[in-house]
């Protein structure tokens, strides 16, 4: 008996081991837990690339390289600046939260890259050239309207085209170049309403338009939100770009919807999507697509699956996330590709090499909010949890300073140093209520602080705790909890942030020792998987 008893337990230890095993291989949803939204994905032989939206930032629309669709890394951004206007640049009270550029749309076609964008705050449509993904240079080209979610296509009889819209879906042609309208062309409406298939009465109409052409027929996916529902996958397919079309709902699954179709060498088929999730933001799901009847068939059953049959995860740090100690050597570039600049930067007013080893952030004007002031150098957090830590020197603030780390959103958390009146306090700033208020604050004695603040996206918690220490080993709590509700507003996931602004007088300035990021917390528990 007891032989048989130790026998069965060898059995499920090996079949316990077998499967941890296979998981610990294989790939899960979401691939990113990141802020990564709506992303558009092609394949040149075996490489893929994905551009994303990242709205107000600078430089702004990355670009993404994976050799399995899982492991991604920055390659690289668009653009530099996409327009020098008051709202980019953070001036005249102006801003672009939650505007800026928008969805992109990839392409390869003939030797070359496109990707392309719209934006309300210029009321224009970009195309981005370059013969070289990864190296550039890119060439900009711009034209009005603001084509809204549109998708690039270049069809098989050399014709160019985008396709956009929001509920009713019109199609316009563009010079052979992608570089304009085509002289004497019209929009025409091609599906009048795109909604249908998900019975949407209210709520979000047909949009995030991505048009593809298998096997000699066009099939364009877009999203709907039925009010009281879930987003939803919607997909129409014709013979004939101009219809007629025939619409269908693609997926209904965990609200995981907006996005396209992806080949792999081998002949698999996926389609990408993302899902919103909440303080985080918008995540990244592949969804296996099996062909019937000349239809794609997204999930498993109609469902998102947890696992997918490609090579696990290796994590987003360094190529999504990453830490920096500052320090360059000859040639490198001045920041790595994992930051972003909250608006327009005024260079004038950062350095790297100043101070060798730090980042120096000085002040040029005075501001009224930390929303307002420029120059505040971001990255996105991660889920299900992660640390952003950095040492500061303050000693050089002047009077009305504010220096530290944030997490940028609307209802954003600070914590940082205030200099007033001669002295330093160690300040936590929380505009959960829509305002921001000093929540606690503390005197500095000496120049430097190590900040810290923790982010919990565990089964959607989305809760933040900030800490100070003053030797860099003992950290203590300060302030309160931060909840953070994603926001139409800013329309981003949280993001990590340094800053230093002036309410006083200009020209103090603050130095960081480093940004370190983690996915480990004070109260880390085993990794979970979204909800």
């Amino acid at each position: 008996m007891k032989r048989k008893l130790f026998q069965t337990f060898l059995v499920a230890a090996y079949l316990f081991c077998t499967v941890f095993a296979l998981n610990a291989q294989t790939a899960r949803n979401p691939i990113l837990f990141a802020d990564v939204p709506d992303m558009a994905l092609i394949r040149v032989g075996k490489t893929y690339y994905m551009s994303s939206t990242t709205m107000h930032l600078s430089p702004g629309l990355p670009l993404m390289k994976s050799n399995d669709l899982v492991n991604w890394q920055l390659i690289g951004y668009a653009y530099d600046t996409l327009a020098n206007v008051d709202a980019l640049n953070l001036t005249n009270g102006k801003s672009t939260y939650g505007r800026g550029s928008w969805a992109s749309s990839l392409r390869y076609h003939q030797g070359t890259y496109y990707v392309t964008t719209f934006a309300q705050t210029t009321g224009k449509t970009y195309v981005y050239t370059t013969r070289d993904i990864e190296k550039g240079p890119w060439k900009e080209a711009s034209f009005k309207p603001s084509y809204h979610d549109h998708s690039l296509f270049f069809d098989d009889d050399g014709r160019v085209y985008l396709i956009y819209g929001a509920g009713q879906i019109r199609l316009v042609e563009l010079t052979a170049d992608a570089s304009g309208i085509k002289p004497g062309t019209t929009q025409q409406v091609i599906i009048e309403n795109a909604s249908r298939p998900s019975g949407t009465n209210g709520g979000l109409p047909a949009e995030g338009s991505q048009l593809f052409k298998v096997n000699g027929k066009y099939y364009l996916f877009n999203i709907t939100w039925p009010r009281g529902g879930m987003r939803t996958v919607v997909i129409h397919r014709a013979d004939q770009l101009t219809g007629p079309w025939e619409g269908r709902i693609g997926l209904q699954d965990l609200g995981v919807a907006q996005g396209g179709l992806i080949d792999t060498p081998d002949g698999h088929w996926y389609a990408y999507l993302f899902r919103d999730f909440g303080g985080v933001g918008r995540i990244p799901y592949l969804v296996p697509v099996k062909w019937e009847e000349g239809w794609p068939i997204l999930g498993v059953n109609g469902k998102v699956p947890e696992t997918l049959d490609l090579p696990a995860s290796k994590g987003l740090i360094p190529g999504i996330v990453a830490s920096d100690e500052f320090t360059r050597k000859k040639g490198e570039p001045a920041l790595p590709l994992v930051w972003q600049w909250n608006h327009n930067p005024d260079n004038k007013l950062w350095s790297v090499t100043e101070r060798k080893g730090f980042l120096r952030l000085k002040t040029g004007r005075v501001d009224t909010s930390f929303v307002l002031a420029r120059n505040t150098l971001t990255q996105r957090t991660l889920s299900p949890e992660c640390s952003g830590s950095t040492l500061l020197d303050v000693s050089s603030l002047k009077d009305g300073d504010f220096a530290g780390l944030s997490l940028l959103q609307k209802n954003y958390g600070l914590v940082g140093v205030k200099r007033e009146n001669g002295q330093r306090f160690i300040v936590m700033v929380s505009a959960a209520s829509g305002k921001p208020l000093d929540i606690q604050r503390l005197p500095l004695a000496q120049k430097t602080v190590y900040l810290k603040a923790e982010c919990h996206f565990k089964h959607r918690t989305d809760l933040a705790h900030f800490f100070y220490s003053l030797d860099g080993r003992s950290w203590q709590p300060i302030g309160e909890p931060l909840k953070m509700p994603y926001t139409i507003p800013h329309f981003m996931g949280y993001r990590f942030g340094l800053f230093h602004y002036a309410t006083r007088q200009t020209g103090g300035f603050v130095d960081f020792d480093y940004f370190r990021i983690t996915t480990k917390t004070s109260q880390s528990t085993e990794n979970e998987r979204p909800d």
